[in-house]
């Protein structure tokens, strides 16, 4: 899931998004872990995450792959109980109207009027927090910061950000940890995912995560993609790497496309690095199969139930 949120331009996006954080910065008491209640049902573990629908629902920004979507998020969001029969949403980024109070506001009351609960929200923004212009590294980290507000506002336990592609190590570290500093004050979690094979290779998301050190920064570990990176037993080890570092959300995936190539993951094997890991957070339906994502995320939600019961 490495899409750039060109749909957010900078200036608007910091434009609308500057009364909505003023009026959040009144901070929630901090903590020093993270508390999230976690159900222990295996159902209402589960959750689907918008991105395998990202041709169905609209983004701001058409392109060739939604160009005849048709939903709204919260419309979408509408079917999941009785389509899906659970209750978790993970709501990507690009699928956000607005980053407004008021947009958020009444998105995060058509939630609830639709019995679905935000578990995570994967936020793919254009950012640089490792430019050499500090008017950059700024707006990176104020962009950042935005999302954390609507994680607040949405309810959402976490968002997902990714590793820059550019930049040292110790600078990147650096820059999350200004963004996780100012998460602890909302008590909202900061993940980072084993996603693009290059900037995102496991073991270098987790080595990040121990170099700041923080129980606010955790892992999102994707059950499959780094199988583009490696064989099966390579995935293995990094997800066994990563659920070690993992808190409330993690991607179930049965298989992925890469070049041409179908590349399989063994679902239940994953389950047990999960469990063994001691890991209690939620399961997010991120299905990247062939044919129907409807279909797909149904049968990603029965092999979760197989596992978790």
């Amino acid at each position: 899931m490495k899409t750039l949120e060109a749909s957010i331009g900078r200036r608007g996006f910091l434009a609308g998004s500057l009364v909505f954080g003023n009026l959040l910065r009144a901070a929630l008491p901090s903590a020093p872990n993270p508390s999230a209640n976690f159900p222990t049902d295996p159902r209402r573990r589960l959750s689907v995450s918008t991105y395998p629908f990202r041709s169905l629902i609209k983004t701001r920004q058409r392109n060739s792959e939604n160009a005849n979507a048709k939903l709204t998020l919260a419309e979408f969001a509408a079917s999941i109980p009785d389509r899906f029969q659970v209750s978790g949403i993970e709501p990507w980024s690009l699928h956000f109207e607005s980053t407004g109070l008021q947009y958020v506001q009444a998105l995060g009351e058509s939630f609830k009027k639709a019995g679905v609960h935000v578990v995570d929200i994967p936020v793919d923004a254009s950012v640089q927090p490792c430019s050499p212009d500090s008017a950059r590294r700024q707006a990176s980290l104020e962009t950042w910061r935005a999302w954390v507000d609507v994680a607040v506002a949405i309810g959402s336990p976490s968002i997902r950000v990714h590793l820059p592609e550019t930049g040292a190590d110790d600078c990147i570290a650096g820059g999350l940890k200004q963004l996780v500093d100012y998460a602890i004050q909302k008590s909202i979690v900061v993940n980072l995912e084993n996603d693009d094979p290059k900037s995102e290779e496991a073991f270098r998301v987790v080595k990040v995560i121990e170099q700041v050190n923080s129980p606010f920064l955790r892992a999102l570990p994707d059950f499959c993609n780094s199988r583009i990176v490696g064989d099966e037993a390579y995935n293995y080890r990094a997800l066994t790497a990563m659920f070690a570092h993992a808190y409330n959300i993690s991607h179930v995936k049965d298989e992925e496309a890469d070049d041409g190539k179908v590349l399989k993951v063994d679902v239940a094997r994953v389950f047990a690095i999960a469990k063994k890991a001691g890991y209690r957070g939620y399961f997010s339906m991120e299905w990247e199969g062939q044919g129907d994502p409807y279909d797909g995320t149904k049968r990603l939600i029965q092999q979760s139930l197989d596992n978790l019961s």
